[in-house]
């Protein structure tokens, strides 16, 4: 087995898990780091791993632009080339291309588009992203689907569901065929369920990606397209009953930490997100709510003016190095100077919160507490 479960909560359907990879354990509910281009970006690896990161996501779609999957391969896979020894989580690229790339056609076929990178052709197959992510040597490869994102045209996302089955079951032969004698013969693939917004299709795709018995699933469709959080719960909802209790279940793109906490109270084991890197660079700190006040946390824009002659810490309940050694008026002085130690600390900060919010949660499963996280524990900034 690939996933182990260690405790169910008794009043939600929160699990602690432990998915097993062949480039370590991974313990559940997990946070990827986003590694887009095969890097955390200001961060090392060790520093991740010193806090606690068992698992990053790389996206395929840009490494396979640049620098290249084959040039990867020849490094002996990401692993090797960006010296990270723990478990490694790839996306099939598909998002990447209906969001970024220009030109877009797609048919049974695969995705024809150009590259942001030097204008050229290409088109990318269900085949052809399991062929990459087999030179990229991740653990966790998954199929590539078509995104609907916040779609109404029910008859158009049928069809876009339709396609993804069709792609994954394409896929899954392929990476049957290749994954022995691949530089990561542990790779596991896992099936993406799409649906948009509508229960049967919903239903409809996460029958059809079961039946192909994927060891693991993510939930697709439900982050970046427009939907409000409450139709993200309602995705995850719609698709859980039709999927095995026992494989493990990834949130595509999610979320604020308010949503991977209520979708961990949904059933969902794993996340990735831009946000605490993205918002880093944009001087947006997510910071800890002070004894009394409630569970939860709030935003802070350090980019205000009355943070100038702010000499406290962004954040007193954090160990991270800003927050132990720097003010908030010093960080914003960098950030607003454009100097890179500021963006650094800030992304420093912003991963750690997330990294030891993960924590927290495992934390309260195991001691049947996460009900009262779960009731609780919201963005309180605007209060």
């Amino acid at each position: 087995m690939s996933f182990t479960i260690l405790k169910k909560d008794s009043k939600s359907k929160a699990r602690l898990g432990v998915i097993h990879t062949a480039h370590g354990d991974v313990k559940t509910p997990v946070f990827n780091p986003i590694g887009t281009k095969g890097a955390i970006k200001s961060i090392a690896a060790e520093e991740l791993k010193f806090w606690g990161a068992e698992m990053i996501l790389a996206n395929t779609y840009h490494l396979w632009q640049r620098p290249g999957d084959a040039l990867i391969a020849k490094a002996g896979g990401l692993h090797k080339f960006m010296n990270w020894k723990s478990a490694i989580f790839t996306d099939s690229g598909g998002f990447q291309v209906f969001s970024l790339a220009k030109m877009v056609k797609t048919s049974d076929n695969g995705v024809q588009s150009q590259s942001e990178v030097d204008g050229s052709t290409f088109i990318l197959t269900p085949e052809k992203s399991v062929q990459i992510q087999l030179n990229l040597g991740s653990d966790i490869a998954l199929v590539l689907d078509e995104f609907p994102g916040a779609l109404a045209d029910k008859e158009v996302v049928r069809a876009m569901v339709e396609r993804t089955s069709m792609w994954a079951a394409r896929a899954k032969e392929e990476h049957k065929k290749l994954v022995a004698n691949s530089i990561n013969p542990g790779q596991m693939q896992w099936g993406i369920v799409q649906g948009a917004i509508f229960p049967d299709l919903r239903k409809q795709s996460a029958e059809e990606i079961r039946s192909l018995d994927f060891p693991g699933y993510c939930i697709g469709g439900v982050a970046n397209g427009g939907e409000d959080p409450q139709r993200m719960y309602d995705a995850v909802s719609y698709s859980m009953p039709h999927l095995e209790e026992e494989k493990p279940k990834h949130l595509l793109g999610v979320g604020t930490p308010e949503q991977i906490v209520r979708a961990v109270g949904l059933g969902c084991d794993s996340f990735d997100c831009v946000i605490p890197t993205r918002e880093a660079r944009h001087g947006k700190f997510y910071v800890n709510l002070k004894p009394g006040e409630g569970e939860g946390y709030v935003t802070m824009n350090i980019m205000n003016e009355k943070f100038k002659e702010d000499f406290t810490p962004v954040d007193n309940a954090c160990n991270c190095y800003g927050c132990m050694n720097f003010t908030r008026a010093y960080i914003r002085h960098l950030l607003a100077s454009q100097e890179p130690l500021g963006i650094r600390l800030a992304t420093m900060h912003n991963l750690r919160f997330y990294l030891n919010l993960m924590t927290r949660i495992r934390e309260t499963i195991e001691t049947e507490k996460f009900d009262h996280l779960l009731e609780n524990y919201q963005d309180r900034t605007k209060e």
